[in-house]
C-alpha cells in the first residue's frame, strides 16, 4: 500500500485476476465495504495503477503464497446498490490466522498491521497513511505531476492532492531554486 497507493478496501479486495506482474500494473475494481464487496468508490477510483518497483517486487513474493489458490466465488454490488456480480477470484492478501481474505479492514488492522507496528518501534498510525505517504512522497519528488498522482489515487481531479498533501511540499520537497537554477543554466 505504501507504494502503490490504494485505500485499505481496494487493497484487501484485490485479486491476482487484477494483478499483471510482466507488465507491472494492477486493476483497482473492488472494494471491501463493512463485510461486502462492491465496485470502488467512485467510477474514477477504478483505475489501473503503475507499480513502483517496491510494490513490484512485493506482489511478486506474494504470488509464491496465494497466487495458486482456487478462485471463490465472490458477489460485487454495483454502483447501485441493488446489481449484484458474481466474480471468481483469487484474493491475494488473506489473514495469516485465519488462511482466509480479509473480511474488513479492521482484520488487517487489529491483526497484522498492528502486531508489525509494535514489532518495528513505529507509534500506532493506521493503514490509511500508506495511501497518504505515497501520495505526499511521490508528491515532494517532485517527479510525477499533481495530475499522474490523482490517476494513481483515483482522483477525479488535483484538488485532493493539493489539498491533502501540498502542505508537506514546502518543507519535504527538494531545492526548486537550485533546479532551476541548473535547468535553465543560470
Amino acid at each position: 500500500m505504501l507504494w502503490s497507493g490504494p485505500r485499505v478496501s481496494e487493497a484487501i479486495s484485490l485479486a491476482w485476476e487484477d494483478v499483471d506482474l510482466v507488465a507491472g500494473t494492477v486493476l483497482f475494481r473492488r472494494a471491501r465495504v463493512r463485510s461486502k464487496y462492491k465496485v470502488t468508490k467512485t467510477r474514477r477510483s477504478t483505475r489501473e495503477v503503475r507499480l513502483l518497483a517496491p510494490a513490484l517486487r512485493a506482489l511478486q513474493a506474494q504470488e509464491k503464497l496465494t497466487g495458486n489458490l482456487k478462485p471463490v466465488e465472490t458477489e460485487v454490488t454495483e454502483r447501485d446498490n441493488r446489481t449484484i456480480r458474481r466474480q471468481k477470484v483469487r484474493f491475494v492478501f488473506h489473514n495469516g490466522g485465519t488462511g482466509q481474505p480479509y473480511s474488513t479492514s479492521d482484520n488487517l488492522r487489529n491483526g497484522w498491521w498492528k502486531i508489525h507496528l509494535k514489532k518495528a518501534g513505529v507509534r500506532y498510525r493506521g493503514p490509511n497513511q500508506c495511501r497518504h505517504t505515497f501520495a505526499s512522497q511521490i508528491l515532494s519528488s517532485s517527479v510525477a505531476s499533481p495530475e499522474w498522482i490523482a490517476d494513481q489515487l483515483g482522483h477525479s481531479s488535483t484538488a485532493m492532492v493539493f489539498k491533502h498533501y501540498a502542505k508537506f511540499i514546502s518543507k519535504d520537497g527538494p531545492d526548486i531554486v537550485g533546479m532551476l537554477n541548473r535547468a535553465l543554466d543560470l
